[in-house]
C-alpha cells in the first residue's frame, strides 16, 4: 500500500478519526477513586452485562488493547498447537498483522482466495481436509470478517451455513468482528442474530474503528470454543492493568445506541460517496472510473485511471488497494461529513479531467 502525507482529513481507514466525545467523557468519568485491576472493576462487570444483552446469553468477555491481539488471543485460545485456521487470503487476520498469527501465535493459516472477501461452505472445503494426517497442520478453525476486508458483508443465512458446515467437520467458527458495528448498521439487525443465533462460537467486538481510543474485546459464545484466554490474554501483552479505562469505551459505545449511530453515519457517508461517484459517471463528466467490490459498510473500493490517485491524494490521504489496476480504498469513519464527501468528490472528477 502508498498513501501521502498526512491532512486534516482521509480516507485511509477508520483508524484515523478522533474519539468520540461521549468515549472520551467515559474515560474521564472512570478516572475517579480507586478500582480493582485486571478487569476485576466495577465498569468491566458492566461490560459483561451489556454484552450479554446483545449476545442473548451470559457471555466471557476478554477486553484487549487491538484487533490483531483479538484475534491472535482468540485463535489460539481455540487450537491445540497442531491446529490450523482457514481464512480468506484477504481477511486481515492474514494480510494486516505482520505475521503475528504465526509469529506470536504459532498458528499456520490455511488461505483461500475470494472475489469478494467472503468465505463459502465449498471455498472452505478447498483447505478442510487432511483430518489425522501428521504431515498437515490440522484445520481446526474457520475465520471469516464482519464486514470484510473487502467492505461486504455475511447475511446470517450465509453465516448459519458456514457454521452448519464447519460443526460437522470438528471444526469451530470464529468472527472478527473489527467493523461488526457498521455490519449491524447495514443489516439492521442486533449482534446477536449474526453470531449467537447462528452458530459462531468466538466473536471479536470492535471498538477502535468506531470511535474508541484502544478498545477491543474477545467474547466467548460458546465456553467449550476456547480454553485459557485468562492466560492468553497476559502471554500475548493484552492484559490491561487499569482495564476499566478499555472497559469504559466499549460500555460508552454499547450500552445504549452509540455504537449504532456512529455507524449508521460511517455507512451512510460511503454510500454518499459512491452514489455521488456513479451521479458524475452517469453524466460523463468522468471516464474509467469504475468500482470493484460492492459497497455494503463504510468502505468503497474504487478503480481509477492511472496517475489519478496521485493527484487526489494532493487533497485526501488513501491507500492503493491494488496498484497494478489502479484500485483504491476509502474508508469513511463516524466523523466523516457530507462537505468531506462531497470535495473528494470533486477532488477525483478534477483529477480525472487534468
Amino acid at each position: 500500500m502508498s498513501s501521502s502525507p498526512d491532512r486534516a482529513r482521509g480516507f485511509a481507514s477508520d483508524n484515523y478519526s478522533g474519539i468520540h466525545p461521549d468515549v472520551l467523557a467515559a474515560i474521564a468519568a472512570a478516572n475517579v477513586g480507586h478500582e480493582p485491576a485486571y478487569g476485576a472493576d466495577t465498569v468491566t462487570g458492566r461490560l459483561r452485562e451489556v454484552f450479554a444483552g446483545h449476545f442473548g446469553k451470559p457471555v466471557e468477555v476478554f477486553p484487549v488493547f487491538n484487533g490483531t491481539g483479538a484475534n491472535v488471543t482468540a485463535l489460539q485460545s481455540m487450537l491445540p498447537r497442531w491446529g490450523a485456521v482457514i481464512a480468506a487470503s484477504t481477511a486481515h487476520v492474514n494480510s494486516d498483522e505482520g505475521g503475528a498469527p504465526e509469529k506470536v501465535g504459532g498458528i499456520k493459516l490455511l488461505t483461500v482466495a475470494t472475489p469478494d472477501g467472503k468465505l463459502t461452505p465449498d471455498l472452505i472445503d478447498t483447505e478442510a481436509w487432511g483430518w489425522g494426517d501428521e504431515h498437515r497442520a490440522q484445520p481446526l478453525v474457520v475465520a471469516i470478517t464482519q464486514s470484510t476486508e473487502l467492505g461486504t458483508l455475511y447475511t446470517p443465512a450465509e453465516i448459519r451455513a458456514i457454521a452448519d458446515h464447519v460443526h460437522e467437520r470438528g471444526m469451530l467458527l470464529y468472527m472478527d468482528g473489527a467493523r461488526i458495528s457498521n455490519a449491524a448498521a447495514a443489516l439492521d439487525l442486533p449482534l446477536h442474530a449474526f453470531t449467537t443465533d447462528v452458530g459462531v462460537d468466538v466473536v471479536s467486538v470492535g471498538g477502535t474503528k468506531n470511535g474508541a481510543l484502544a478498545a477491543e474485546a474477545i467474547v466467548v459464545l460458546e465456553d467449550s470454543a476456547s480454553v485459557g484466554l485468562h492466560y492468553l490474554r497476559k502471554v500475548n501483552m493484552q492484559l490491561a492493568s487499569k482495564m476499566r479505562f478499555v472497559s469504559a469505551q466499549l460500555v460508552a459505545l454499547y450500552e445504549g445506541d452509540l455504537y449504532l449511530r456512529n455507524a449508521r453515519h460511517a455507512n451512510a457517508m460511503a454510500a454518499r460517496l459512491r452514489q455521488g461517484l456513479e451521479a458524475v459517471i452517469a453524466e460523463g463528466r468522468i471516464r474509467g472510473v469504475g468500482f470493484s467490490q460492492q459497497t455494503q459498510a463504510n468502505g468503497i473500493f474504487a478503480t481509477l485511471p492511472p496517475g489519478v490517485a496521485d493527484k487526489v491524494r494532493e487533497s485526501f490521504r488513501f491507500y492503493d488497494w491494488d496498484a497494478s489496476i489502479g484500485e483504491v480504498r476509502w474508508v469513511c469513519s463516524f466523523d466523516t461529513t457530507e462537505a468531506d464527501i462531497d470535495a473528494l468528490i470533486d477532488a477525483v472528477t478534477r483529477a480525472t479531467q487534468a
